[in-house]
């Protein structure tokens, strides 16, 4: 009997729990989430996908318009041979090139493979994340704890997906919930544009397309060669032909159409503006005669303002051919940017390149190396261990380095160091690789780059340079000036201070070139000038057939110049600056001032003086 009570007694406690739990879920149905989250927080976690998404989309709209890329990276200034920087200023934003001519002459590539982009989007979401605004919760009584986050992307064909991983607490008054993982996928075509974009650039790498056609438009717009019958000399103004050339690159670039959209057009028989690459999205080629571009023509009888062709017949002792004619032959070296953009409405992907036409002929083609898809990840194979360190220069400590490694061109985030042992130091796993780099950066310190061939290399130490800010100030002949640019190179990195919009730059201990240029409101007025140009020409009539000459003259005119800012005083030194001066928070820069240009020989000799004066530094 007692065994059947027993039994009895557990049915009934079974059965009263039963119940409990009914009228439990019954009475706090509306305050429960199947997810775990109760429902009167999950407004605030619903927020905060919404700015995650939010985040994405505006990630991807980004490396759409700026080539793939959200970080511009470091900028490198042209020159007289090739005025191009490694950006193009496209509408007021800088976008960098993905090919182009240095400075100094050399061919640069910089193009984003998709790792990098998802890279740079994860970079930019946990960014911005902290700009999430949770004030209408807060005003209602919310209490709001955000983990550190840890952001991963994946960019498809046709869409953008997030990965976050985040703590994020919230509670109200005795009602508390916890979310670590949030996702977010936002619908965009950025991976399959940028794909359509790498087919494109593959075959003007390869091809040479846009330089075939620049060729064509250099020899419709411009004398290139030829034969006049006359026997006076034939001339041109340079300035016109540039300006004739140029004209004729924007009108027929802009027509260059793909045979994806080819067959939409109303004329579907003039095949010329096809390129034979099948691209479906709306694509343009755009040049403008406003941006920065190199056209240098060499010949006989080419100066700055005039191309003169010669005519043969009218000399001394060739009167008996009976007739003159006047044969030319010019030279050009082209390059110029161009923009390509793909897709139509909002949503778009573009990027610059440089199309290069070297003494009238294209470049030679080049081997198309960029692929399609980047499957061969380098950080998902993660074999062999690493014990990495991390001090300052006086041997402290530092944690919280962020450590990543770069094996060719992919960067592979690592983690970041932590105290053990009374070390700074991040244990982890590393890709196999030789001759990569250990990349460490930190806030308030200088980043660092340490070769690291993981096959054969299980430890290392990264040396951080302390950063301080400081305030810059600039005096010319003693008087404060707040209009200037100031420039500090050293071997670790270059950064530069715009006054008065900016007077704050990040420094640490070493050797710089430091260079200082102060411009002020100068408003020169250069005035119009007039210069006579004269040439041997055949005399006109019966006597020209004959070999006689005259001498004909042609007025040249320079046009009125305003010059509203001129370099009014500068310099440039090399100097080692020590720590214990950028403690001090302030530095002012002296330099001497520069005559006031009322001439080009004037703003001429500013120029070159300019150099020859230094720069002396004060801290306080």
């Amino acid at each position: 009997m007692r065994g059947k009570r027993g039994q009895v007694a557990i049915f009934v406690i079974i059965a009263v729990v039963i119940v409990g739990l009914v009228i439990g879920f019954v009475a706090f149905r509306d305050k429960i989430d199947l997810g775990g989250i109760p429902a009167e927080l999950q407004p605030v976690f619903s927020h905060y996908e919404s700015c995650i998404e939010e985040d994405t989309r505006i990630a991807s709209e980004l490396l759409g318009v700026q080539g793939g890329r959200i970080e511009l990276g470091d900028y490198t200034p042209g020159s007289d041979y090739a005025p191009f920087s490694s950006h193009l200023n496209f509408l007021g934003s800088p976008i960098g090139f993905w090919y182009y001519t240095t400075g100094n002459g050399v061919i640069k590539e910089s193009v984003p493979t998709r790792i990098d982009m998802e890279r740079e989007a994860g970079d930019f979401i946990e960014g911005e994340l902290g700009n999430c605004d949770f004030s209408p919760f807060y005003e209602q009584g919310f209490s709001i704890e955000l983990g550190r986050p840890s952001v991963e992307t994946k960019i498809e064909d046709t869409r953008v997906d997030v990965v976050l991983t985040q703590d994020l607490k919230v509670s109200k008054g005795d009602v508390a919930g916890t979310k670590s993982l949030h996702r977010a996928s936002v619908g965009s075509r950025l991976g399959e544009l940028h794909k359509k974009a790498l087919e494109i650039y593959n075959k003007e790498k390869s091809e040479g397309f846009l330089e075939k056609y620049a060729v064509d438009v250099l020899r419709s717009y411009a004398p290139v060669d030829g034969v006049n019958v006359q026997c006076s000399p034939t001339i041109w103004k340079t300035r016109e032909v540039v300006d004739e050339l140029k004209n004729g690159l924007s009108a027929n670039l802009g027509n260059i159409k793909f045979k994806g959209d080819y067959y939409t057009l109303a004329n579907k028989d003039n095949n010329y503006f096809v390129v034979d690459l099948n691209v479906d999205d709306e694509t343009r080629v755009l040049y403008s005669k406003d941006w920065a571009s190199k056209i240098e023509i060499a010949g006989d009888g080419v100066s700055q303002e005039l191309m003169v062709a010669q005519p043969v017949g009218n000399q001394e002792g060739l009167g008996t051919m009976g007739f003159c004619y006047v044969p030319y032959h010019f030279v050009y070296d082209l390059a110029f940017p161009v923009m390509i953009q793909l897709g139509s409405g909002r949503e778009i992907f573009q990027f610059p390149l440089v199309v290069i036409v070297d003494k009238n002929l294209p470049r030679n083609p080049l081997e198309a190396s960029i692929e399609f898809e980047e499957e061969n990840d380098v950080c998902a194979f993660k074999e062999n261990d690493a014990r990495i360190a991390a001090y300052d220069t006086h041997l402290n400590p530092i944690v919280g380095v962020r450590v990543a490694y770069q094996c060719f061109q992919q960067r592979c985030e690592l983690g970041e160091t932590k105290i053990n042992g009374g070390n700074a130091v991040l244990e982890t796993k590393v890709p196999v690789c030789v001759n990569g780099y250990l990349i460490g950066e930190a806030d308030n310190y200088t980043s660092t780059r340490q070769l690291f061939s993981s096959n054969s290399e299980t430890s290392a130490d990264l040396i951080l340079e302390r950063t301080h800010t400081v305030k810059v100030n600039v005096k010319v002949d003693g008087q404060n000036i707040n209009s200037g640019i100031v420039h500090f190179v050293s071997d670790k990195n270059s950064v530069s201070v715009v006054l008065p919009e900016q007077d704050m730059v990040d420094l640490s201990e070493g050797m710089y070139n430091v260079s200082v240029y102060v411009y002020g409101n100068s408003s020169v007025v250069i005035p119009g000038s007039t210069r006579t140009e004269c040439t041997n020409a055949a005399k006109s009539g019966l006597l020209g057939f004959f070999g006689q000459t005259e001498e004909k003259c042609f007025e040249i005119s320079v046009p009125e110049t305003r010059i509203d800012y001129a370099l009014r005083g500068g310099g440039k030194s090399e100097m080692y600056i020590f720590e214990s001066d950028l403690e001090e928070g302030e530095m002012t820069l002296h330099v001497p001032s520069l005559p006031l240009p009322n001439s080009i020989e004037q703003l001429q000799y500013n120029f070159e003086i300019f150099s020859s004066f230094g720069v002396e530094v004060s801290f306080s």
